[in-house]
């Protein structure tokens, strides 16, 4: 099946770092630090200085880092991408599973 989403609230930033579609975003318009907090999942790529749409609530297109199963607590990697909780911050619960790195899944996102 085809990833979908349900966004219940979209805010905007403005790109203080080259900013990658499906990936997290902090409210600084940064990549989060592994394992640390995020505003939510850029809708489409953004330059630095560029203004960018964020998905903060509900559910969203989210590229993965590794694999990891349905259902799964979710952190970000260095590169803003979800992987399994291990020791960070929880940002999202997953809503399909990821067999590999790159592939876009439906997460839930969770206010950190």
């Amino acid at each position: 099946m085809a990833a979908s989403c349900f966004k219940v609230l979209t805010l905007s930033v403005v790109a203080a770092a080259a900013l990658v579609q499906h990936r997290a975003v902090t409210g600084a318009g940064t990549v989060p630090a592994a394992g640390g907090r995020c505003l939510g999942v850029a809708d489409y790529p953004a330059a630095i200085g560029e203004r960018v749409s964020v998905g903060a609530m509900g559910t969203v297109i989210a590229e993965s880092g590794a694999a990891f199963a349905n259902e799964a607590a979710l952190e970000l990697d260095a590169a803003g991408r979800f992987i399994t909780r291990t020791a960070g911050v929880t940002v999202a619960r997953a809503l399909g599973a990821a067999t590999a790195v790159g592939q876009r899944v439906e997460v839930l996102l969770i206010p950190n």
